[in-house]
């Protein structure tokens, strides 16, 4: 499936417009000027002066305006996990995904998503792509928008849940496998009647690790559910997951950081280590227990440090 998103003119815009007037459609969306339906092809246009060609003739009909255009196209690549359906991209789906997890300091938080057909152009408008492309200050400013449009969970497991969790055996896997769940479960009950297509999760373990996690639960969502690696690129629904999934997590860093009374280190590096030791020193062992993942090796890393800064 491949997108594709041409910069134009108002004028360019009126002449596209004009091209497809028997094939016109009404959108009600915000910033939507027109939208078109041909049989394989959905073409929506923007005042940001965008227009955008889904589905398989997407590039055929693209490159009748490319011409002094400014073009974007996304494909996908290099993907592991279930085969997905021609033209999966343009289906309504619930996608999920998390982030956090090789973070020491910081919760685990996990984001389902539910992009129905009729608003993956809104969604891709407002500015969602793959969050790994985005910083995280854009993912602050999109994130509030696209809650407003797109049902949603996001399960947020602070460190001090964590470690009393992983205390009791409980894998990263096993831990993520459960919140999956839970957040798809939240999802399909805001939306009920209506069903999505396909729920599409971002693979962190094989389809048959991932239901063996999650075997004792009362209710397992199981109905056309998906997986593949680089899920963000294979549907908005992910993508969007993935960046309200970061939002709960920098925000919950932020909280974090008001305790302490400086901005927290992300990921596991020896910065994190350094800053683990510091807050050791000045806050105490239960304080920085109840914001790391305790049993990373950052914990003895910092500990040692401590030792020299107290020799």
């Amino acid at each position: 499936m491949t997108n594709i998103v041409l910069q134009v003119s108002s004028a360019i815009q009126q002449k596209i417009k004009m091209h497809y007037q028997t094939s016109l459609i009404e959108r009600k969306a915000p910033g939507v000027i027109f939208a078109a339906k041909l049989a394989d092809t959905a073409i929506t246009a923007y005042k940001s002066g965008k227009v955008m060609f889904q589905g398989a003739g997407a590039q055929r009909e693209a490159a009748r305006w490319s011409t002094g255009a400014t073009t974007t196209t996304s494909k996908i690549t290099n993907t592991k996990g279930d085969k997905l359906p021609e033209n999966f991209a343009t289906f309504s789906v619930i996608g999920s995904d998390e982030t956090g997890t090789g973070d020491y300091f910081g919760p685990v938080t996990v984001a389902a998503v539910y992009v129905p057909a009729d608003k993956i152009a809104l969604v891709q408008e407002l500015g969602v792509k793959d969050s790994k492309q985005l910083t995280d200050e854009y993912m602050r400013k999109v994130a509030p928008d696209l809650m407003k449009v797109c049902p949603h969970s996001i399960l947020t497991l602070r460190n001090d849940k964590y470690n009393a969790i992983q205390a009791r055996g409980y894998s990263q896997g096993k831990i993520k496998a459960l919140l999956h769940n839970q957040a798809l479960k939240h999802v399909l009950t805001k939306i009920a009647p209506d069903k999505p297509d396909y729920i599409l999760i971002d693979q962190f373990a094989e389809r048959g690790i991932y239901y063996n996690h999650i075997k004792n639960e009362k209710q397992i969502i199981r109905e056309n559910v998906l997986f593949s690696t680089k899920a963000e690129n294979l549907h908005v629904a992910v993508a969007t997951a993935s960046i309200l999934a970061r939002y709960a997590f920098l925000k919950e860093m932020d909280h974090l950081a008001e305790i302490v009374g400086f901005p927290i280190q992300k990921g596991a590096s020896g910065k994190v280590d350094e800053m683990a030791a510091k807050i050791w020193l000045k806050h105490g062992e239960e304080t920085l227990k109840s914001m790391t993942k305790w049993h990373f090796a950052n914990t003895e890393k910092a500990r040692k440090l401590l030792q020299k800064k107290k020799g």
